[in-house]
């Protein structure tokens, strides 16, 4: 090679060239802070997006339960046990509205009607016993209360907004449910190739965790919406039909729905009469104590028991954070983290375990 095609390279450190190594060491650590501070702000930012997907997931594990448990009796390909889990859900829905759909159509409107007239004569009452402020004051605590609930709930308030979300959820989570192992290995490979192992695992418990939940609430949902709408049936409070859904909707979200469907079920009560309203009481409370002391203990044998007094507060939280989409999604979210940090423990018990056997 000719002198004059050589490259020369300058030798030596560069003027901004830091050479004290406790300072080098300190930048890393800062960049490090500056990296998850960043990383928090951009989650903040995708907040909304990032909870459609979450929702997603949630679907796309629901409808993997029931290929799974189709798979125990029909031993067939995973698409087609998907399809028929599919069609199945479709004709229930469909069947449901078709066969009650207008009554349900004119009960909605007529539950909407009297709670809001129940919640007036109650305001009315309070305010006359010195309990709460004038009417003007009411309306206006009423707004500030529904303007802080959440920035996502001015995203999907509207019916177009929330069919936009519920089909991009849907869409998501039958695309992960037909094909689950494609994501997991796309997961599997963003992380360092010594933790992988761990990390699978960890997912696979976090999948395990998710369809117990899952399993659990439905079965809880359709218990108490079935008892719900029989019973007020039974008792002659009206709207039974439309209350019973409502009930076994909002049972998937424990504490909080069971709160919201007991004071709509009571304020209908009373709107038919004293003793309907006492009915209409001892059907709600009937309820629950069968729920908490039969169908909760059977299904969590099986599914994930999560301290009452976390998922309350958890749901407080993302709630006030999120919303009603963080609300819904309170539990899946409680659930995994537990299993997350359980799994890390007894990574950490394991090594220990390891370490101790290895010395001498």
């Amino acid at each position: 090679m000719s002198r004059g095609n050589r490259m020369e390279v300058v030798e030596g450190a560069s003027p901004h060239e830091v050479r004290n190594p406790e300072t080098r060491r300190e930048i890393r650590r800062a960049a490090v802070w500056f990296g998850m501070a960043s990383a928090i702000a951009l989650v903040v930012l995708l907040i909304q997006p990032l909870l459609i997907i979450f929702a997603g997931l949630v679907f796309a594990a629901l409808l993997d339960g029931g290929v799974r448990l189709l798979g125990r009796v029909l031993p067939i390909g995973r698409g087609w046990r998907l399809l028929i889990v599919c069609l199945l859900t479709i004709a229930f829905l469909i069947g449901t509205f078709y066969i009650a759909g207008v009554q349900i159509t004119d009960q909605v409107t007529q539950l909407r009607s009297t709670v809001e007239a129940q919640a007036t004569r109650v305001l009315g009452w309070l305010s006359a016993q010195g309990l709460l402020p004038g009417a003007k004051d009411i309306s206006g605590i009423a707004r500030e209360a529904l303007s802080s609930v959440g920035r996502l709930t001015s995203w999907v308030g509207t019916a177009f907004g929330a069919l936009t979300t519920m089909f991009m959820i849907m869409v998501i989570g039958l695309f992960v449910a037909m094909d689950p192992k494609v994501y997991d290995r796309g997961l599997q490979w963003m992380v360092p190739e010594d933790n992988r192992r761990e990390f699978a695992v960890t997912v696979r418990e976090m999948g395990k965790t998710l369809r117990r939940l899952l399993a659990g609430r439905l079965v809880g949902m359709a218990a108490e919406g079935v008892l719900v709408g029989v019973a007020l049936a039974i008792a002659g409070v009206p709207m039974a039909l439309i209350l019973g859904i409502l009930t076994g909707m909002l049972a998937f979200i424990p504490n909080i729905g069971a709160f919201i469907s007991g004071a709509l079920t009571i304020a209908v009560g009373f709107s038919a009469g004293m003793n309907t309203g006492y009915a209409a009481i001892a059907v709600y409370v009937a309820v629950q104590l069968f729920d908490g002391y039969v169908v909760i203990p059977m299904v969590a044998k099986r599914a994930v028991d999560l301290p009452p007094a976390l998922t309350l507060g958890t749901q407080i939280l993302a709630s006030a954070l999120f919303g009603i989409m963080g609300l819904a999604l309170a539990d899946p979210m409680t659930a995994l983290i537990k299993t997350a940090m359980e799994r890390r423990s007894e990574h950490v018990e394991d090594q220990d375990a390891i370490a101790v056997d290895a010395t001498p």
